[in-house]
């Protein structure tokens, strides 16, 4: 009943804030200053201190007014990073930063690269430093979800709606060449990057699971994730399909990209039934995470050494490197000092042949003619 009490109180004073923070905007709303003005009363009402989502109609106002107000988005980034940075209620900051995760996904592109911009020029910033200090489920979930906005920002929705890793250069932010080894060295561990902070906000244990709030920004998290993992899967098998044609450092590099996989594939398979169990949203498509496991990596590292002191120009096959690691764990199971039995390991096969070979005996009559032969 105390606590019960103690929320309606925070939750009344937090309204008091919001009012309070709404008219001083309103004193301030000039003529000349008035889509700014507005900007930031839309951003206040779309993060208050109420327990319910974020509203569509403050979405569709913060972009109706920034696309009406040109060089309006650094004001937007700055008012939403100050909101974010003062509060020290926990809705407040999911709210806020739920905004910029909506904002980043419901803009058009031009918009998605000025609020891009804005975050590298330091207008938009997503600090927590407000609950850094905080142990309990619901900070730790904070300061998850803000890292994971770091590195989102660093990835724009292409044409066809799919999530695609952008690199910054000058101002501007070009794309990543398709199928070259420029593109699989620099694209997949971006699309690492990227799985490592979805995993850390992984809904284990984690209370706000049950928030309405917390469980939309989950869900786009997740969708996410799907597209992203997708991504990595076609850069690895491009990676193992060029492995034997690289360089001896950059098959090193590869076999530390999959090494990284190979982990993040097992975290990523418990994340997603984690989530499919606690979950309230069903309808999500969930991938097939593939595991890889930590032998093909070992056996990739066995052929690349090979190829390092070999003098031969013909990689083995990966095959045989799997084949060869099983007989040389085989052969140091026995423990034996005897020959060893690899020598005869070819095997012995019958066949009947159509060749009919008669053999003479001394006394020069006819032995019975042999129809079998012995390959």
């Amino acid at each position: 009943m105390g606590v019960h009490i103690q929320n309606k109180i925070r939750l009344a004073l937090g309204s008091v804030k919001d009012h309070a923070s709404i008219g001083k905007a309103m004193i301030y709303n000039h003529h000349d200053r008035k889509a700014f003005s507005d900007i930031e009363i839309a951003v206040l009402r779309a993060t208050g201190h109420d327990n319910g989502p974020i509203g569509d109609k403050y979405m569709h106002e913060i972009l109706f007014l920034v696309s009406n107000s040109p060089g309006s988005i650094p004001f937007l980034a700055e008012r939403i990073s100050r909101r974010l940075c003062k509060t020290r209620h926990r809705l407040v900051a999911l709210k806020t930063l739920s905004l910029i995760h909506r904002l980043l996904r419901g803009g058009n592109r031009c918009f998605e690269q000025q609020l891009r911009s804005a975050h590298v020029s330091g207008h938009l910033q997503m600090s927590t430093n407000s609950f850094r200090k905080c142990s309990d489920p619901w900070s730790s979930f904070l300061r998850s979800y803000a890292a994971y906005l770091e590195e989102r920002v660093g990835w724009a929705i292409n044409q066809a709606g799919k999530l695609e890793p952008v690199m910054f250069n000058g101002l501007e932010f070009g794309c990543y060449e398709e199928k070259s080894v420029d593109m699989v060295f620099r694209k997949l561990p971006k699309c690492q990057a990227f799985i490592d902070r979805v995993l850390d906000c992984s809904p284990r244990d984690i209370v706000p699971v049950a928030d309405s709030l917390a469980q939309a920004a989950l869900v786009n998290t997740l969708k996410e994730s799907f597209q992203v993992y997708i991504m990595l899967c076609d850069g690895i098998e491009i990676l193992i399909n060029m492995f034997f044609d690289l360089t001896r450092p950059a098959r090193a590099l590869a076999c530390d990209i999959l090494k990284r996989a190979s982990r993040q594939s097992k975290e990523l398979h418990d994340l997603y039934e984690t989530c499919k169990r606690v979950m309230e949203n069903k309808n999500l498509e969930y991938p097939n995470v593939q595991i890889i496991t930590m032998d093909h990596v070992l056996a990739l590292e066995q052929c690349s050494s090979f190829m390092s002191t070999s003098t031969s120009t013909t990689p083995p096959p990966l095959s045989d490197c799997l084949t060869t690691l099983g007989k040389e764990s085989k052969k140091e199971g026995n423990g034996d000092n005897g020959p060893s039995s690899s020598q005869f390991s070819c095997t012995m096969e019958t066949k009947i042949s159509k060749v009919w070979v008669v053999f003479e005996e001394d006394d020069g009559e006819l032995q019975v003619p042999m129809a079998m032969d012995i390959v």
